[in-house]
């Protein structure tokens, strides 16, 4: 199943981000700052529990821009990783930018309300390191196989066309965002089980 990238062009709106989030991602410039356990303000941040974005904030121009300054973040010089998560950059939302190695040209893909479902009983130990514990790796036992479960942006897209922001809002008060589902192997799945510990507040180095 292909995953979206970015978010439907139309009904964009702002709502759906408090005013500290659109702060930090409209301050950014063309990369955000990564969070580190080194600093205890940072700590916290990532120590919280993300939560799931609206339909609203979904559809906003700053999802756009969040998820384009994630990939770039990401894949600066500075950090070259593979894969990054909503709390590493300052946002306690449940959003993660992995780089698809099982995809041909292995790009990078961004996945609101993302969650893990279904992991399997066959597990591998493997080094892994983290843009937020800098200076340190360590063996991880991870699943081998999974399946993730995400919005689907194509299908927000399509709902919510002929909508105003209002009627957006009705409509998702009483009906969930629309899902899809994709099934991950090897390293990938790796990245994935890493970057969605970080959206529970959850460090690699816990699990050493």
């Amino acid at each position: 199943m292909a995953s979206v990238v970015i978010a439907a062009s139309c009904h964009r709106t702002s709502e759906g981000f408090t005013p500290e989030e659109l702060s930090l991602i409209n301050g950014a410039d063309s990369i955000m700052r990564v969070l580190t356990i080194e600093d205890s303000l940072d700590n916290a941040v990532l120590r919280s529990i993300s939560t799931d974005m609206s339909a609203e904030a979904l559809l906003a121009p700053e999802y756009e821009r969040l998820s384009c300054l994630m990939v770039a973040t990401v894949t600066h010089p500075s950090q070259d990783g593979v894969g990054i998560a909503g709390p590493q950059v300052g946002l306690n939302r449940r959003i993660v930018a992995v780089q698809r190695f099982d995809k041909a040209g292995e790009p990078f893909e961004v996945y609101p309300n993302i969650r893990i479902v279904w992991t399997s009983d066959s597990t591998a130990s493997g080094p892994e390191g983290c843009l937020s514990v800098p200076g340190r790796r360590g063996d991880v036992l991870r699943s081998q196989q999974i399946v993730i479960e995400y919005t689907d942006l194509s299908a927000l897209g399509e709902l919510t066309a002929t909508r105003s922001p209002r009627q957006i809002r009705h409509h998702f008060s009483r009906n969930p965002l629309p899902t899809v589902r994709d099934t991950i192997n090897g390293f990938t799945a790796v990245i994935f089980q890493h970057e969605c510990d970080h959206l529970d507040g959850v460090l690699y180095i816990d699990r050493l």
